[in-house]
This record gives C-alpha cells, structure tokens and sequence, in this order.
C-alpha cells in the first residue's frame, strides 16, 4: 500500500553536500518516492516553480539563503510540510526550526529507518487531509469563539477571519478538540500527533503547543483556551460543541 501512495509523492531534497543528497534521495526512491535534489533555496524555488512538492526535507546549513530563512518563506507561502535535517542539534536550533513552522527536526546523523519513519508519518497526515477535504463533508467543530474545520484544514477565528497555523498545529488542536477538558501528557499528544515517531523527551510538543497559543491569544477570546497542568500535561479548557 505504501508503495503505491508513494509513487505520486515528489520530496524536495535540499541539501548541498551532493554525498548526502545522493544518499537521501537514493533511500526514499528506494522507498518508492519520487526524490529531487536542490542546492540551494534557489534551486528549490526553480524545482516549486514547475512542480507540486509534498515535502521538503531541508537542511540549515546552506550556502546563501540558510534553511530557517527558507522554512520562514515556506510557511508564508503556503502549507507545505518541512522536515528539517540538519548537522546542528543544539535544542536552540531545534526551536527556532519548529518556531518557524517546521513540521518535525532530524538531527545528523540520523538512522535511515527513523528517516523514512519521520517522512512517512507527516506525508500520512497529509494525505489523509487531502483525502477527507476531496472525498467527504466533514463535521465542524465549535470551540468558544472559534471554528475548526476538518475538511478544509482551516481553523477560523471570533471575527470570522482564517488563522495560518501549520500543519502539526492543526493537528495538535485537533487533538485536543477530540479530549476537550481532559488533560493530556505530551506522549499522548506526540502519540496522536506522529504515531510514536517521536525520540525519547522530545519536547516539541512544548513549541508548538507556545505557537499555537499565540496565535488563538491575538484574540482576547483564546487566552486562557489552552492551560498547561504541572507535571501532566495540556487541556483545552473549553467545552466542543460539533455543528
């Protein structure tokens, strides 16, 4: 089944080292994916330019436009999923990626199996998106002042105005929707959020979690929406009302 979901995929591979492009892109066209290799931010540009990406697997370090810059530009332009890899694994870095919108952060080197497990889980959950938004009618859901909508990936604000959150924040609100006012740990949320694709103590949970409050806390009606529980975790505060 993977195979054959795969093989309409294209993964931006943006890397500089042409090692390690090779090597990247050699493993997920083993996988049955479609890989390109891109230099730099411009190539990757050129490579968006003529073709729809499902991913990007981009690394920091890189000559001219860095990877944050480019995972910024990303996150404006649209909502495609970036997977972060990268030779820096200081828990900064880690932030400031996930901060600017990246949806998962690998660290070099990494297992090649954890890799294409990290890949295959956020291409899942889009695919799934694409799936329910193209083939059915989803119920929405009601949360204080705000609206969240499954088949659309949208999530609206009190003044009727689309909130850009990213992919992993809608499916952390999401998750919290489905429990609402109950409190749940962050192996529950990474759990429901990756499919246990998550290293051990993995607190990008955390940031996305910060993210996503301040976002809902430009509007007076989010603040206090999401509380956080000493030593157990998140809970949304509100009650769900399904429409």
């Amino acid at each position: 089944m993977e195979s054959v979901a795969a093989s309409a995929t294209c993964i931006a591979v943006v890397e500089d080292d042409s090692e390690i492009g090779m090597l990247v892109a050699g493993l997920l066209r083993r996988e049955g994916y479609e890989a390109e290799i891109c230099r730099s931010g411009e190539s990757l540009d050129r490579l968006r330019a003529r073709r729809r990406i499902d991913l990007v697997l981009l690394d920091v370090m890189l000559p001219g436009e860095d990877g944050f810059s480019i995972c910024r530009r990303l996150r404006a332009e649209g909502d495609v999923p970036v997977l972060m890899v990268t030779a820096r694994g200081d828990d900064i870095d880690r932030v400031v990626g996930l901060e600017l919108g990246a949806d998962d952060y690998l660290v070099k080197p990494f297992n090649p199996r954890e890799l294409v497990a990290r890949v295959r889980a956020i291409l899942r959950r889009t695919r799934e998106a694409h799936r329910v938004s193209a083939t059915t009618i989803e119920a929405r859901f009601c949360v204080g002042c705000f609206l969240l909508d499954p088949g659309r990936r949208s999530l609206l604000g009190p003044d009727g105005q689309e909130i850009e959150i990213t992919a992993g924040e809608f499916d952390l609100f999401a998750a919290l929707i489905a429990h609402p006012q109950r409190v749940l740990n962050r192996d529950q949320l990474l759990d429901w959020t990756r499919g246990r694709n998550a290293a051990p103590f993995d607190r990008s949970i955390d940031v996305q979690i910060g993210r996503l409050r301040r976002k809902l806390e430009i509007h007076p009606e989010g603040r206090g929406l999401i509380k956080t529980v000493r030593g157990g975790g998140y809970v949304l505060a509100a009650p769900v009302r399904r429409l």
